[in-house]
């Protein structure tokens, strides 16, 4: 859902307000300066969501909004008249070559037609027209961002955080009886004692907005405090979700307007860590700035709270987050779109993207998305690449599968306490490619204790030797290495390695410095 687009904006003529219509009026287009049709959709596409159409007639021609559900405020923009049709573009999100869309609103004996789409999602529904009165009600209420201001380290995420997340195996169909089984699971399997401590509802939990303007759980979780505490009892940490957008991407309520409210009710609950996707807020955040001002306003409000939590802002990399992501109180940043259980996606991220994103160290970390370790879609030699992979990088460690149907090999993997520790290294080292020959690639990541690990990628089809060197570790020469998969040390003699396809190698070296 990621490519950015430029903002518009429209300011609607100021005229009186006409009585209001009863439902069923006859619909008419305006016929002279400053008379404005409203029409109403009480059916509608639920995505966008498109509720309210204004066409005003201007001095000079037309101008007009449609307000939706998903994206607020939508300007009309080359609007022209054909008959009892009225058509115009409206920006388009997310299409590459596409940056605008055709719409048309007809009248018709049973209503206005309205006929258009944004992304992926079509729309076709009839309305009827309203007047300015159910118009003011329908009509989006827009809340400016505060300025951009800098908030200070504080300490948390001192290491790439680990836990687990609902979404890769749940997506939204998650509820309080299995994120208590999910915990209960971590304890049970040790990987909580391996080092993954959140426990992160993704997604889907979210209910609606009650007359204070509280944002409620859904039914699928009834107490959310107890919930957390559940959680805490067992050792571990509770994650919840959140969009700066009207909507989340699963079409949940949002935070907009109501972000600082919703931190304080976070805090309440005791929740410990907080992902905030973008989602619908690609509409109004669409620029560096008011991308930069929506994740500082949410960062503000969690520190304003007094509560530790940890904060995952999830705009896709965009903008180059990683320069900034520390600044507006964030914790980790995802530097992608999502992950998918494959291998081709998961070398894409962690191969391509990824690593070019820099600053990531101790408070702030690139994130790749979750790992996709037990989902199936991949072998076991590509699910210890994707493991090598991400530990190599510095990243965040948050399982994606069902923790309570943990397979011996995947445990096996997640549970690796030597892997572990190079992605938990002290240091904070994003590692990177330090020899690439083909589809064979070399891998360096600096250690706390003056160690280094190495990684020795195959990305072919098929088995292949590399052999690695003290100078890919900067070293003059070896004077131990370990295979930490196999758990064997290595002669610093014979370094040559059989890779499997897509397979790889993790060593942890020491020796001397050139």
């Amino acid at each position: 859902m990621h490519k950015f687009v430029m903002a518009l904006t429209v300011v609607t003529a100021s005229v009186a307000a006409p009585p209001v219509l009863a439902r069923g009026a006859t619909a008419a287009l305006p016929d002279r300066a400053g008379v404005t049709l409203r029409v109403a959709f009480d059916r509608r596409a639920p995505r966008p969501g498109v509720r309210l159409l204004e066409l005003t007639r201007t001095r000079t021609g037309w101008q007009g909004r449609l307000t939706s559900d998903w994206y607020g405020s939508m300007p009309m923009h080359d609007i022209v008249r054909s008959g009892d049709t009225i058509r115009f573009a409206v920006r388009n999100i997310n299409t590459p070559g596409q940056p605008m869309r055709r719409w048309a609103a007809t009248l018709t004996p049973g209503g206005v037609a309205l006929t258009g789409g944004i992304w992926f999602s079509e729309v076709r529904q009839t309305g009827h027209v309203v007047g300015a009165v159910r118009a003011t009600a329908l009509a989006h209420r827009e809340v400016p961002l505060p300025p951009l201001g800098t908030i200070a380290p504080d300490g948390l995420a001192a290491t790439p955080p680990m836990g687990w997340s609902s979404w890769n195996k749940f997506a939204e169909k998650i509820d309080d009886r299995t994120i208590r089984a999910i915990a209960d699971a971590m304890v049970s399997t040790g990987l909580r004692d391996a080092g993954y401590r959140y426990v992160n509802i993704d997604d889907g939990w979210q209910g609606e907005r009650g007359p204070d303007g509280e944002l409620r759980p859904n039914a699928k979780f009834p107490d959310m405090k107890a919930l957390a505490d559940y959680v805490h009892a067992r050792g571990l940490k509770l994650g919840l979700y959140s969009s700066p957008g009207l909507k989340t991407c699963a079409g949940y309520t949002g935070s907009y307007g109501h972000v600082a409210q919703d931190a304080r009710t976070f805090a309440r609950w005791g929740v410990d860590y907080l992902k905030y996707d973008l989602c619908s807020g690609e509409w109004q955040y669409d620029s560096a700035d008011t991308v930069r001002r929506a994740y500082y306003e949410m960062g503000a409000a969690l520190k304003a709270t007094g509560r530790a939590i940890v904060y995952s802002l999830c705009e896709y990399g965009r903008f180059d987050v990683a320069d900034w992501g520390r600044a507006v109180g964030g914790h980790l940043w995802r530097t992608t779109g999502d992950i998918t259980d494959d291998y081709a996606k998961m070398s894409e991220i962690g191969f391509e993207r990824n690593p070019r994103f820099g600053h990531a160290g101790p408070g702030g970390w690139n994130d790749p998305d979750m790992l996709e370790i037990g989902n199936g879609g991949m072998s076991e030699d590509e699910y210890r690449t994707h493991l090598t992979l991400w530990a190599m990088s510095a990243a965040p460690l948050m399982m994606g599968h069902d923790v309570r149907t943990t397979s011996p090999a995947a445990l096996a993997l997640l549970s690796h306490r030597a892997v572990i520790a190079i992605d938990q290294d002290a240091a904070g080292v994003q590692g990177k490619a330090v020899r690439v020959a083909g589809q064979q690639e070399i891998w360096a990541k600096p250690l706390a204790d003056r160690g280094v690990a190495l990684a020795l990628f195959n990305r072919g089809e098929r088995a292949t030797q590399m052999t690695v060197t003290a100078a890919d570790a900067g070293f003059a020469r070896f004077s131990a290495v370990r295979d930490l998969w196999r758990d064997a040390d290595v002669p610093v003699s014979a370094l040559t390695f059989d890779v499997p396809a897509h397979g790889s190698v993790l060593l942890r070296a020491d020796g001397t410095p050139q």
